[in-house]
């Protein structure tokens, strides 16, 4: 009963409701490895970087419809994580956004007040396969493995045409498809 009278506030406040898979990941200036291609029995030699600094994605992508939010945040902490829920209860504030996402400690905050039109269902402990948001962390890492940049500001200047180019409704909807969520 109690069910049934919170659905009907939800459905009198909003005029439609979208799936959302989230997750945060940190790009930096320490050089990610990977593949090259090089003669047989040749080692590959790789520019590389050891400096230890970086900024973080936070996205939230639509394998419904494609839709999406990636927003470039200094750090990965519960104040960061408002930021990133209050823009996406922003973006179609007549939505009501159902967001799966990780048991990252700072997700379930106490400090945290989350938008009315955001509900956030967590998955299981330790289990990163089930939440296909890590498949666009992958794309875009892909993306500036093996490559040097200088600076924060060039390193952020090439995060932000991956995402231009990258994050597309049809990217978002081929990558985020996971069969259970059409079962």
């Amino acid at each position: 009963m109690i069910l049934d009278s919170t659905l009907k506030n939800v459905s009198e406040k909003f005029t439609h409701f979208n799936l959302y898979v989230q997750d945060e990941s940190r790009f930096g200036l320490f050089t990610r490895n990977g593949r090259a291609l090089t003669a047989k029995e040749v080692k590959p030699i790789c520019t590389y970087q050891n400096i230890f600094r970086s900024t973080y994605i936070f996205g939230a992508f639509s394998p419904i419809n494609g839709d999406s939010l990636v927003i470039e945040l200094p750090y990965c902490n519960g104040d960061n994580f408002q930021i990133f829920l209050n823009e996406l209860s922003k973006k179609k504030p007549e939505e009501l956004k159902v967001v799966i996402l990780d048991n990252g400690a700072f997700h379930k905050g106490k400090a945290l007040i989350i938008p009315e039109n955001i509900i956030l269902i967590f998955l299981p402990p330790y289990s990163p396969e089930l939440n296909p948001a890590e498949l666009v962390w992958l794309n875009m890492k892909r993306k500036i493995t093996n490559k040097i940049y200088k600076t924060m500001e060039e390193l952020k200047i090439k995060l932000d045409e991956i995402v231009k180019e990258l994050i597309t409704e049809k990217f978002v909807k081929n990558l985020c498809s996971f069969d259970y969520f059409f079962i």
